[in-house]
């Protein structure tokens, strides 16, 4: 439960029991592990393994649905042995061996039998899947004919089954014995065979391909024509011969990438288009039941000072499970070792809760056992997805990830309600946390910090009162002062939300009286100019159960922002470089190759695939799109280095330096290693294809605008004549996006423009202590990353004085004296507003017009980290 975009590292997968272990893994580039027709000899087997309980290989003498013809003799087939001496010594072509009867008979009619071998064609399917989830949909099992399959007929083919989406496929042994015996079939029976397994795989949105047909061995029967001739007389049965076929057949979701074909055998080893072409869809687009949830999502970020019991409230919260004020109900969601015996909190971790009418939908109900639980049990409904992050100086860039990354629609502040005395630290009541945190950290204000931090960024925030059980009156009474003060200075108005002190053990149902409260609060909110006007204020103690049935209301009730569009930011203005869609990157792992060239139907290598999760901006996107990611960094080896320096180096020494937050000693390092102008770099886009959506574990087919999720992308080859090549997956990284071109900019030729600098805009007068030529860090949106400062101006509606690195004005900020008169004036100044103008030191990155963007000063001892400027993106430079 520690994150919502885990993928298997080693996801099962589809092994060929004819390819020996090294080559097991289905490629269709083997030179074995073809079509064409082969001989047992070429194989160097006799005898495949038996068949796996569970995986995704199934064999089957065959998959007729009627009774199978008798053989005279069968090479494959060792005879009967007789009790008497001369059926021992008879020759072995002249027994008859037992008939293979089809299980189809009066207690098992065709159709019946067609819905049996489908059913387990789902579930060999479901064996190869990441997560093996069940699906409730009724199988739509086609009704056939009293005679047999029409091979020359086309195949509709049914929208994928729910749960499909990410499996690997299965494969099939046609002709073999669960023993894993070779005895095959006739020419005839093989393509009847393989007709069946299409009708089954197209009655669950499957598409089938043949991967070899191997000859095993020859046999003989009879046939009668007509049992009497013209004179009444009884004529002797044809005897025919004919080759044993075993085909090996793979079965895989139809994800719309790749064309679906229906095959034929032929007996000679060559397979061909049915004569009815792919497979009928029922409409233009086949789309499964899922192909988008449309359940309502609220994204919650949750951020305080460390030892706030943030993460003990998340588990609370998602779990049902009081804590026993030791940590109990934080426990599913840490992810490291450290963090349990300190007590921090270093990673972030998501959990997802629904709502439907006034029931709570987390792991404490006996149903649920999944986030797919919740999904189902949550619709027309609510979901809520919420983050955690951590609280101490050392890991503020997940407090900054989770604010600016995920664009939440709300966060909760969480403050302990007994660190009234020791405020200034933040430091909460383990006495492991408070020996983690450096002495040094005595003079600041996290609290504050955090508190400052969400109010500049805007964003609709909840106060929620920690550790109520260990606060004592007067520390209780001190903390809401802090809080209430610094809320009414914003200019928002606070809302306390008195909850009852009723201890609820196991809660299931949100309390009607906590309901009631909630929604008064609500129609207030709803009521005012924007949602950021009133600050609801909640008292909580995850040990006695205090206040959570108000959290649960408040999650269950919380207004909704508008779906975005891509006219949030810059309103009407004409923009040609805007895309249709717009998906921010957040974090990237690794796809299955298997899976890669499963759904991109071998074209790709199997590298080239990747998993990237994030939220919409704006747009949609869908499995089979066809997008462009970047902007990429140089391939050389010191941009690469330069790169690892930034974004891949843990800190080191004082919790003063993190990840995020570089010095301006290492800033000034990084500006003189690149001579590289950002502006020059080639080949900032790839192409490449959609083959996975999973809207919050959920796989869908499609991914809408404000949604969360991940998104499997499989790389477009640089062209036809470099097919045979394999090319180096590009390497993807936080802060690039997904995009689909606009209509405008595909007929007119433009493409994405990446940004080498941008100038923003700041109502903070404090914002003029930036000197120009100094380096900081930016944040925008999903992007991190080191910026030079070169210009710092007044808005020209004011009179003030512009600096440039170039001018010579830039000597005033030697002269203390003019600075002093100048911050004055700032002071005096009602309505102030400025203007910055950023270079990017290593990389171009996509910035929005309009976006919201943060800067921070190089990292220190003596300051949170958190203390940064807020403004608006108002200019680019390509």
């Amino acid at each position: 439960m520690a994150s919502i975009f885990t993928y298997d590292p080693d996801p099962p997968r589809i092994s060929s029991p004819w390819l020996a272990p090294e080559d097991a893994r289905i490629s269709g580039k083997s030179s074995r592990d073809s079509i064409s027709p082969g001989v047992l000899s070429g194989y160097g087997v006799k005898k495949l393994q038996a068949e796996p309980q569970e995986g995704p290989t199934e064999y089957k003498l065959h998959l007729l649905l009627r009774p199978r013809r008798s053989y005279v003799s069968m090479s494959t087939v060792e005879p009967s042995r007789s009790s008497s001496q001369s059926a021992r010594t008879q020759d072995y072509r002249t027994v008859k061996p037992p008939t293979l009867a089809s299980p189809a008979s009066s207690n098992q009619p065709r159709q019946e039998r067609l819905k049996h071998l489908t059913t387990q064609l789902l579930w060999r399917l479901q064996q190869s899947s990441p997560y093996h989830a069940t699906s409730s949909k009724e199988l739509a099992v086609p009704k056939l004919p009293e005679d047999i399959i029409q091979l020359g007929s086309s195949i509709r083919l049914e929208p994928l089954v729910p749960g499909l989406e990410e499996s690997k496929g299965a494969l099939y042994e046609i002709g073999v014995s669960d023993d894993g015996t070779l005895v095959g079939l006739t020419i005839d029976e093989m393509s009847e065979s393989l007709a069946t397994l299409r009708v089954m795989a197209a009655s669950l949105g499957c598409s089938v391909d043949v991967v070899r047909t191997v000859i095993v061995g020859d046999c003989e029967w009879e046939e009668m024509t007509d049992p009497i001739d013209n004179a009444g007389q009884a004529v002797h049965p044809t005897t025919k011969y004919g080759a044993l076929w075993v085909a090996e057949a793979l079965v895989t979701p139809c994800l719309g990438i790749q064309e679906a074909s229906s095959t034929e055998f032929t007996g000679t080893g060559e397979i061909i288009l049915e004569s009815g072409g792919t497979p009928t869809p029922p409409e233009p687009v086949s789309l499964p039941s899922r192909g988008s949830s449309s359940t309502p999502q609220l994204r919650i970020t949750l951020t305080g000072p460390t030892t706030s019991g943030k993460s003990s409230l998340l588990g609370t919260l998602s779990t049902g499970t009081l804590d026993n004020g030791r940590g109990k109900s934080r426990l599913s969601l840490l992810k490291h070792r450290h963090e349990m015996v300190s007590g921090v909190t270093s990673s972030i971790a998501q959990e997802l809760i629904g709502y439907k009418n006034a029931s709570i939908l987390n792991f404490s109900q006996g149903n649920i056992e999944s986030w797919l639980d919740i999904h189902d049990c949550a619709e027309d409904g609510r979901l809520v997805f919420l983050s955690d992050s951590g609280g101490h100086p050392r890991y503020r860039r997940t407090v900054l990830r989770g604010l600016m990354n995920w664009a939440p629609h709300w966060s909760i502040l969480c403050i302990a309600g007994d660190a009234a005395d020791d405020i200034s630290t933040g430091v909460g009541a383990t006495l492991s946390a408070k020996d983690f945190v450096a002495p040094t950290a005595t003079s600041i204000d996290l609290v504050y910090a955090h508190l400052n931090l969400v109010l500049k960024l805007e964003v609709p925030m909840v106060v929620v009162i920690t550790k109520l059980d260990l606060a004592s009156k007067q520390s209780l009474h001190k903390t809401m002062v802090k809080v209430l003060a610094a809320v009414k200075d914003a200019g928002r108005t606070p809302k306390i939300l008195q909850p009852d002190q009723i201890q609820y053990e196991e809660l299931q149902q949100i309390p009607q009286t906590d309901l009631s409260k909630v929604e008064t609060l609500i129609k207030d909110i709803l009521d005012g100019d924007n949602l950021i006007s009133y600050i609801p204020i909640v008292l909580t103690s995850v040990v006695k159960g205090t206040g959570i049935g108000m959290m649960h209301a408040l999650f269950s009730k919380l207004p909704l922002p508008p779906v975005p569009t891509h006219q949030d930011y810059v309103g009407m203005a004409l923009n040609p470089e805007q895309p249709k869609c717009l998906f921010h990157i957040d974090d990237t792992f690794s796809l299955s190759g298997s899976y890669c060239a499963l759904a991109t139907g071998f074209r790709a290598p199997t590298d080239q695939g990747v998993v990237v999760s994030g939220h919409v901006r704006f747009g949609r996107l869908s499995v089979g799109d066809k997008i462009v990611v970047g902007p990429f960094q140089p391939e050389d080896e010191e941009s690469r280095a330069l790169h690892v320096a930034v974004e891949d180096q843990p800190s080191l020494g004082g919790y003063g330096l993190s990840l995020s937050h570089l010095s301006s000693t290492e800033l000034a390092r990084i500006a003189m290693n690149n001579a590289v102008s950002a502006s020059t770099i080639p080949g900032e886009w790839h192409n490449a294809q959609i083959v996975s959506i999973r809207n919050l574990r959920l796989p869908v087919r499609t991914l809408e605008a404000g949604q969360a999720g991940s998104v499997g992308i499989a790389f477009e080859l640089p062209g036809e004549a470099n097919k045979s090549i394999l090319v180096e997956t590009p390497r993807v990284r936080r802060g690039m996006i997904l995009a689909i071109p606009s209509k405008q900019m595909i007929d007119t030729k433009i493409s994405l423009q990446a940004a080498s600098g941008f100038t923003a805009s700041f109502n903070d007068p404090a914002i003029r202590s930036l000197t120009v030529g100094s380096f900081v860090n930016v944040y925008v949106a999903s992007v991190r990353a080191a910026a030079r400062v070169l210009q710092v101006s007044q808005h020209p509606s004011s009179q003030a004085a512009t600096v440039d690195a170039n001018d010579d004005i830039y000597e005033i900020f030697s002269l203390s004296t003019d600075v002093d008169k100048m911050e004055d004036t700032i002071e005096d100044t009602k309505e102030w507003s400025g203007e910055v103008s950023l270079e990017l030191l290593h990389s171009r990155e996509w910035v929005e017009m309009g976006s919201k963007i943060i800067i921070l000063e190089g990292g220190n001892q003596d300051r949170s980290g958190l203390e940064g400027y807020v403004g608006k993106v108002i200019e680019i430079v390509d």
